[in-house]
């Protein structure tokens, strides 16, 4: 393969990562859209022996439960293979997996990636183009199983594939029954309903609990959510018909002030609370709604990490404005890909084949903690994974099932994704307004696409 020469400043740049993927933008314009690099080969296996084979993993944090404690006991059993997984914070990890390689120390051999870095991933040359091993094996790794929903958007890229999806990652609306049941509210179908819940137990529990959890830590994983989240619920979308990016649409409008308008109303402070703090208070019962991702359903029913077994429940994300349609968004989903880095091809592409077949896939999103989403109908529509995740499975299928909204993908997108999260941090803060953060936002994403 033929990777963008490395430099000191390309280090720094990459080494920069308290911006998170910020950090990338001016990296992946110096190294172009020329990044080439040779195809994973057709008769690459999809399964086979690996005594003797460590594969090193680089996976997002969250994930750390699900190759570690899961997977690398199975794996090893199939295989005699071994794994030797590394973590990275969920804001470091694109810029960590493209660092690996252009530094020259190509320590891993499998990527689990963000799909909206997949084009900053394929632009720098990390990724292994695996389409001719897809089309050749495509029965043996069961590419009609994968879910319609998710498969294209986590694994093509400019008519090429690049991974197999891994995580489905799309969110639901959570609440806690038992404080919608001690403050007499219902379960929020609409965006105006939601403020409504909020507001009356904030004020009504003075202090004992909140109406609501906002994920506002600006990042795109977080932030980025809540927003988009909003906005598929508003009927928006982040570009129209025509491909422009429509950032100033009505849509876009309401779903940035109901961040700012629900705010006070919100467990103190939104733009401080990331992963971590917003299920801790859920799970503690400090707040009464959070929108989050479906693997929420199995911690909250978990006794051993929840204050809340059996006291909480789920729906579709609340509609707003002339929309009735619920609709979900493909919140920062996974996929597994082979860095060109790797010396361990063969066992690679037989990992993320076995990785993200049925079973694992299923045993994977129905352990709590693993952090994983279904990517398979047979699993999402499996009487098992409905068994564990209980009350969410109707909107879970409901979301997976339709026509998520998809995020960009293409270089540079986690740049212009981080861009848009820091002008609605400018509002939500109260430093711009509603209006003036969209508008530069608009800006900076039709400036990136001339």
């Amino acid at each position: 393969m033929t990777v963008p020469p490395f430099s000191r400043r390309r280090a720094l740049q990459l080494l920069g990562l308290a911006g998170g993927a910020a950090v990338l933008a001016p990296a992946l314009a110096a190294c172009g859209s020329s990044s080439t690099s040779s195809a994973l080969p057709s008769t690459a296996p999809v399964s086979g022996r690996f005594e003797g084979v460590t594969l090193k993993l680089l996976v997002n944090q969250p994930h750390v439960t699900s190759f570690r404690d899961v997977l690398a006991p199975k794996w090893a059993a199939a295989t005699g293979g071994m794994l030797d997984v590394t973590a990275s914070p969920y804001d470091q990890l694109t810029s960590k997996q493209i660092l690996d390689v252009q530094s020259g120390t190509g320590e891993f051999d499998v990527f689990d990636y963000f799909y909206f870095g997949l084009g900053d991933l394929v632009d720098a040359g990390a990724l292994t183009e695996l389409t001719p091993w897809i089309d050749a094996n495509a029965k043996q790794i069961g590419v009609d199983g994968y879910l319609k929903s998710v498969y294209d958007p986590y694994t093509l890229l400019d008519g090429k594939r690049y991974g197999l999806p891994y995580d489905g990652d799309i969110h639901i609306l959570f609440y806690n029954a038992e404080l919608l049941d001690r403050y007499k509210v219902a379960p929020p179908t609409t965006w105006d309903e939601y403020d409504e819940v909020a507001a009356k137990i904030t004020t009504d529990a003075r202090g004992a609990a909140y109406g609501a959890i906002v994920s506002g830590q600006q990042v795109p994983m977080i932030l980025g959510c809540s927003y988009i989240n909003r906005l598929t619920g508003y009927g928006g979308n982040l570009f129209d018909d025509n491909g422009k990016p429509a950032l100033t649409s009505d849509a876009s409008i309401a779903a940035l002030k109901h961040l700012v308008a629900v705010a006070p109303a919100a467990l103190p402070t939104p733009l401080q609370i990331g992963f971590d703090q917003a299920n801790t208070a859920f799970l503690t019962g400090q707040g009464a709604l959070l929108d989050t991702w479906t693997d929420m359903a199995l911690r909250a029913e978990d006794p051993t990490a929840s204050q809340i077994a059996g006291k909480w429940g789920a729906v579709s994300l609340p509609v707003g404005g002339t929309n009735t349609t619920p609709r979900t968004a493909l919140d920062a989903g996974f996929g597994l890909g082979v860095s060109t880095a790797t010396k361990n091809a063969d066992a690679a592409a037989a990992f993320i084949t076995w990785a993200t077949a049925g079973p694992q896939n299923l045993v994977t999103s129905s352990t709590a903690g693993a952090g994983i989403d279904p990517v398979r109908g047979e699993v999402l529509d499996s009487e098992g994974y409905a068994k564990v995740v209980t009350k969410a499975i109707g909107p879970i299928r409901q979301g997976l099932n339709g026509n998520p909204l998809v995020w960009p993908k293409q270089a540079g997108a986690p740049k212009l994704l981080q861009d848009l999260v820091d002008q609605l941090a400018l509002a939500i803060n109260g430093s711009q307004t509603v209006e003036q953060s969209l508008d530069n936002a608009q800006r900076g994403w039709e400036s990136a696409a001339t």
